[in-house]
């Protein structure tokens, strides 16, 4: 931000925590928590529950803003430490470094600056079950006291936005792949295995993916706020009303599905007179857990949807490999277009965003951006989740490293991709550091594993050729990525720290290493993946990943000293593949650049540029 915009936000949040501070007194609080997300535990909430960002300043992803009487602070990962550093200065917040030696929890540092005896607040919609009564149990031992207490922005948040009210609409059957009534069959079957008479589905994804419905409420995100409950003889999708259209409502009749207003679920829950109920306390909100009968046993367990949902069905198999033709030949006119358009002058990271989105919009089903694009310049890369805004929008210039981080819905797949680009020479650091994280994009690519690994046991096959020289990334290497739904998608993910969800056959799953370095640049190489069957051995059934983005890796900062014969095969392979399938979809100009970019190693050069 340029100083004087910066300057009216801060005096903005300054005021917003002064009147906070009135607000809490007046109720008796010495300090409220805000996390990141709304009722529905989504990662990223419409606005209308961005109670983090308008109280801090800080939009990122992920974050815990906490503030007390006469200190504030915030918690956020790695991908966001210098994104927040920026974001609040002048303000009363302190950065938290998540993960890092020396970092308080958040209790940890309630207990420090709270005398004995004080009592936090925390919002029962916006937090989990598992959540309050974590925090709950910390604070007591701390000799303090949880109060579930209203959300301060119901009464102090001015202009507020509105919950959203756009129609939510059917997805077609083709691309789907299974009927509404096929996946309450299939989660019906799992209820009946727990011996669940009730299920809560509140996770946004889960319930546009069970009823074959997308919409608008959440940005670059085809999902609408609603909640479902499923019972072996009925299923109710609880909704605002003004969003469902008679053709809609007509489908959902026509597949047993009730619909009643978004509020009535709290009433209808505590009214069950079933035996056992479903759900999921890591990810369901705090109130619709309490409302719930105390004559019913909870089955605290993750939601059979997230594996349904996760395990791709034939047709969406072939929907994001339509898909990713069509954003392949988006990315090969982009990549095309890019150099030649940074040396005549005049390109900022914003224009080639907005370029790279037009070029996007040109491919049948494009819905929209899977999320706002990435793209970091020079030491912007170095942030990252860096996305450019007018007062940090960098020029290009024909020398260095861009980092591209983008991606798109269509309506039959959504797609993920970062591509690190020489925009003109590179120096020996910016060379050999793009190596590093290609050599473990590769070697994650080329791995072979037993079926029931977690991405846990995978995730150091990319970072080994750094580690060697004692570069790490703190971020996960990959995730899953949901069919024309959320571009990060569980429950299986490729990291350092444990995650038990296991891989399987016909899961999507990133690969995504990076290095990053503050001030100077920041490399990552993404390509969605699927998961493939390999081979049955007499110890069992192996899997390996096939990827499904089509779009050429930049050879021009390879230091190929540094890539082994295996390595260089597997990047033709992978080169020869793009090009076979692409091909056939550009016109001469394109296809003969693409040919160019795309051929054998051992045929193009044996000398680099500097």
């Amino acid at each position: 931000m340029h100083k004087w915009q910066n300057c009216i936000m801060n005096k903005n949040i300054n005021k917003r925590v002064a009147e906070l501070r009135l607000h809490l007194e007046e109720n008796g609080l010495a300090a409220y928590i805000f996390p990141s997300t709304d009722p529905h535990h989504s990662e990223s909430p419409p606005e209308y529950w961005k109670t983090r960002e308008w109280i801090s300043g800080f939009n990122g992803s992920a974050g815990t803003a906490v503030v007390t009487s006469d200190d504030a602070a915030l918690w956020t990962d790695s991908r966001y430490f210098i994104a927040a550093e920026e974001q609040l200065k002048d303000t009363p917040f302190r950065l938290m470094k998540e993960r890092l030696e020396g970092t308080p929890s958040v209790t940890q540092w309630l207990a420090e600056v709270l005398p004995p005896g004080s009592a936090v607040g925390m919002d029962a919609w916006t937090n989990s079950a598992d959540e309050i009564r974590t925090i709950r149990e910390e604070l007591t031992h701390c000799g303090l006291h949880l109060e579930i207490a209203d959300q301060p922005a119901d009464t102090l948040w001015k202009n507020r936005p509105a919950l959203p009210d756009s129609p939510v609409r059917i997805q077609p059957p083709a691309f789907a792949g299974r009927s509404i009534t096929e996946k309450l069959a299939l989660i019906r079957e799992a209820m009946a295995g727990r011996q669940a008479d009730g299920l809560i589905l509140s996770a946004l994804d889960e319930i546009a993916w069970t009823l074959n419905l997308r919409g608008t409420d959440v940005h670059c995100t085809p999902v609408f706020v609603a909640y479902t409950w499923i019972t072996p003889s009925r299923c109710t999708l609880y909704i605002n009303k003004v969003k469902v259209t008679e053709e809609v409502s007509t489908h959902l009749e026509e597949c047993g599905v009730e619909t009643r207003n978004y509020t009535d679920i709290l009433p209808d829950l505590s009214r069950f007179d079933g035996k056992r109920i479903w759900t999921d306390c890591q990810t369901t909100n705090y109130a619709l857990c309490r409302s719930l009968p105390e004559t019913c046993s909870v089955v605290d367990a993750a939601s059979p949807v997230s594996l349904l949902k996760a395990v791709k069905h034939p047709a969406e198999v072939e929907g994001y490999r339509r898909a990713m033709l069509r954003d392949g030949v988006a990315m090969v006119k982009f990549l095309k277009w890019l150099t030649p358009a940074v040396q005549a002058g005049g390109q900022t990271e914003l224009g080639i965003s907005r370029k790279l989105e037009e070029l996007r919009s040109e491919q049948d089903l494009f819905c929209g951006n899977s999320f706002d694009t990435i793209a970091g310049y020079a030491a912007h890369g170095a942030i990252v989740h860096y996305e450019p805004t007018p007062e940090t929008d960098l020029e290009l210039l024909p020398q260095g490293l861009l980092l591209l981080d983008s991606g798109a819905q269509y309506e039959d797949g959504t797609t993920d991709i970062t591509r690190t680009i020489a925009l003109g020479p590179v120096n020996e650091e910016e060379r050999h550091d793009y190596t590093l994280v290609l050599k473990g994009h590769i070697r994650l690519a080329r791995a072979k594993f037993p079926q029931g690994c977690s991405g846990t046991q995978l995730d150091a096959c990319a970072r080994y050729a750094m580690w060697q020289e004692g570069i790490n990334y703190l971020h996960g290497t990959g995730h899953g990525v949901g069919s024309c739904l959320c571009v990060h998608e569980g429950p299986h993910q490729i990291r350092m720290n444990y995650m038990p969800s296991p891989l399987l056959p016909y899961m999507t799953v990133t690969n995504e290493p990076g290095i990053y370095k503050e001030g100077r640049h920041g490399i990552r190489i993404e390509n969605t993946q699927i998961i493939l069957p390999y081979r049955e051995t007499e110890f069992g059934t192996f899997l390996q990943f096939d990827p499904l983005t089509l779009c050429p890796i930049d050879m021009e900062p390879i230091d190929w000293s540094l890539l082994d014969t295996e390595e260089i095969e597997w990047l033709n392979r992978y080169h020869s593949r793009v090009y076979d399938q692409l091909a056939p979809l550009l016109d001469h100009e394109h296809r003969t650049w693409l040919r160019e970019v795309t051929w054998p190693y051992e045929h193009t050069k044996t000398t680099h540029k500097s």
